[in-house]
């Protein structure tokens, strides 16, 4: 149920960190990591499941705010989570986002050689070399 503004001692601005505010640019983190640093707190502390859980619906939508600023590594096993990190300049972002358009290229049938010079997935059937 709302309460009035008056109800309460004290309102302070809904400001969060930006990631470069938050991350070291040459560190990765969990979610869980980041929902942790968001409240001030290491991002090894040890907290309740269910104090994590309401720190997750905080860091879930801000990776997502700040998915521009930020990079993404799979995770070492499929048991574990994904790490986040702040995006760069360097050499490793950069490949990253190579790779990602290279595959993004293949999957939509682009033709990356310069054999034919015609993208044969794009075929409208009409045979022009006969």
């Amino acid at each position: 149920m709302p309460k009035p503004k008056s109800d309460f001692d004290a309102l302070y601005p809904c400001d969060f960190y930006t990631p470069a505010e938050l991350l070291d640019a040459d560190q990765m983190y969990t979610v869980y990591e980041i929902a942790r640093l968001l409240q001030g707190l290491d991002p090894d502390a040890a907290i309740d499941e269910g104090v994590e859980d309401v720190l997750l619906d905080w860091a879930i939508p801000w990776v997502m705010q700040h998915a521009d600023e930020l990079v993404i590594a799979e995770p070492p096993t499929d048991e574990e989570p994904g790490y986040y990190g702040l995006k760069t300049d360097t050499k490793a972002d950069t490949n990253a986002d190579t790779d990602a358009d290279t595959d993004a290229d293949t999957d939509a049938g682009t033709n990356t050689g310069a054999d034919t010079g015609t993208n044969t997935e794009a075929n409208t059937g009409t045979d022009t070399d006969e």
